[in-house]
């Protein structure tokens, strides 16, 4: 007699079948190529409520159970200023996911929306700061965040397009403000696409944007006027002539040649190369 599985096994059984070489292999992959666990450490996954972290939260929890090297999680929630309804749609799908979430309220949302200048920096600032914080008292030395393959490539672009210098984002990084702190990015070599298609396999629906700040976010059919979209958008067009643009990108910032640079920065300190010409 063939075994009825619960909701959150189906959801594992497709991570690990179905969706075994886009998702689970590339989140090995990224685990092991970047060495971003190691023995005894106790990390926070840091849940927001979107599909990213929740499909994190999730390969966290699984990774821990099966891993040679053993480390703790610990499933955390900062609600910034949620909704009800919002609040209510993190639990429930942590619940449905069998995963035990930690929560803790600040007043995030309040401070950015009463600001008059960058709201959107603050409130990042804001999340991480909390996130370390609260991570510490629990004795966590690490936080993990559900940045993916895609951020990454966006995020290069944009540094370009609009910051006018060329700029990445890395698997992990030490915490300037908080000692023996560490963030990780365990999706680092997920694409969008992929966990799109995963959460739509398995009928899930998380949070699109839950910012009381900003009413104009999307979910992947609507429209936006958000800058992060134009450059997803302006690769998905690349893509039609160039299917292999994006592994280009990401492969390109793993292969700086800082000998053909006319300046670049390090550790806070500009450089021209006529330093060493």
């Amino acid at each position: 007699m063939k075994r009825t599985l619960e909701k959150y096994q189906e959801i594992e059984r497709s991570i690990t079948k179905k969706y075994r070489k886009e998702i689970w292999n590339r989140f090995i992959k990224a685990v092991r190529d970047y060495d971003l666990i190691q023995s005894g450490d106790k990390i926070a996954v840091c849940i927001s409520g979107g599909k990213d972290s929740m499909l994190m939260a999730k390969l966290m929890q699984m990774l821990s159970s099966h891993s040679e090297i053993p480390f703790e999680t610990v499933f955390l929630v900062m609600d910034p200023g949620y909704s009800v309804i919002n609040r209510q749609k993190i639990e429930s799908n942590a619940n449905l996911l069998n995963i035990p979430i930690t929560v803790f309220e600040t007043n995030i949302f309040d401070a950015a929306n009463n600001t008059d200048k960058y709201p959107c920096y603050l409130c990042a600032k804001m999340r991480r700061g909390y996130l370390y914080s609260q991570a510490k008292k629990l004795g966590c030395n690490k936080i993990a965040l559900g940045h993916h393959f895609t951020d990454v490539i966006v995020t290069t672009v944009m540094a370009m397009f609009y910051g006018a210098q060329l700029q990445a984002m890395i698997p992990k990084l030490h915490s300037t403000n908080f000692e023996g702190m560490e963030l990780i990015r365990p999706l680092y070599c997920v694409h969008e696409e992929d966990i799109i298609a995963w959460s739509r396999y398995n009928g899930l629906e998380f949070l699109q944007c839950a910012c009381r700040f900003t009413e104009n976010c999307r979910d992947v059919n609507n429209e936006t006027t958000s800058k992060r979209q134009e450059i997803k958008d302006l690769i998905y067009e690349l893509k039609k002539t160039n299917p292999n643009i994006e592994k280009s990108i990401f492969n390109s910032i793993h292969l700086v040649h800082l000998d053909t640079f006319p300046g670049y920065k390090t550790k806070g300190e500009r450089y021209n190369f006529l330093d060493n010409y």
